[in-house]
């Protein structure tokens, strides 16, 4: 099976559903288990993410803070994957921030996909794109020179037995990462740098 990432066939199948790519460490889901876009779009609003509740602004806040501490109010950002909540674009909009959302189900304006960003923030979002390869390319290019990607995804460690893991869980978490493939990403796309610090990644173009 091809890794939808870098495209080699050498993997390893770790559990019935999953299998982990030699090449850049992604760990992808059999698309024979995929979810239909209805099931996905249901599973999704189930979460029923406000975005005035404090627990969620609290999760979102390593983007959030991120984005106070290194942009100005005049950089101009995009939520990807901003879900039925869009609390990052609240919370940055109340400190003057101009942001546009973006979300295939509950945001699915493509327009805002043809301009240029100073920042780009995918909270939860990458774990469930089944064409990583198309989406990484994408976000790279609606960046402006010298932008930040910056996403929020749980990393996979060998010290994490996978099969019990809760984040493999999800049924739509269709492609999950640990820091070799994080490294991969920056070098396949030609980002500049790539930090992991705990939740949050930033990738520098």
């Amino acid at each position: 099976m091809e890794c939808p990432l870098c495209h080699t066939t050498e993997n390893i199948q770790i559990d019935l559903v999953y299998f982990e790519c030699r090449l850049c460490g992604g760990i992808y889901m059999d698309q024979s288990h995929y979810v239909n876009s209805q099931t996905e779009r249901e599973r999704y609003e189930e979460h029923h993410n406000d975005p005035n509740d404090s627990n969620y602004r609290n999760f979102v806040s390593p983007i959030t803070e991120h984005v106070i501490e290194n942009y100005q109010s005049t950089s101009l950002g995009l939520d990807f994957g901003s879900g039925t909540g869009p609390v990052i674009s609240k919370v940055l909009q109340e400190k003057g921030y101009q942001l546009y959302q973006y979300d295939p189900f509950f945001a699915p304006d493509q327009s805002v996909l043809t301009q240029k960003y100073d920042f780009i923030a995918c909270c939860e979002v990458i774990e469930h794109f089944r064409h990583p390869d198309k989406e990484f390319k994408l976000l790279f290019d609606m960046l402006n020179p010298d932008g930040q990607l910056l996403c929020m995804t749980k990393l996979y460690t060998e010290n994490i037995p996978f099969k019990n893991w809760y984040y493999r869980r999800d049924p739509t978490h269709v492609f999950i990462y640990q820091s070799k493939t994080i490294s991969f990403i920056k070098q396949q796309f030609g980002f500049k740098n790539s930090i992991i610090n705990s939740r949050l990644i930033v990738f520098e173009k």
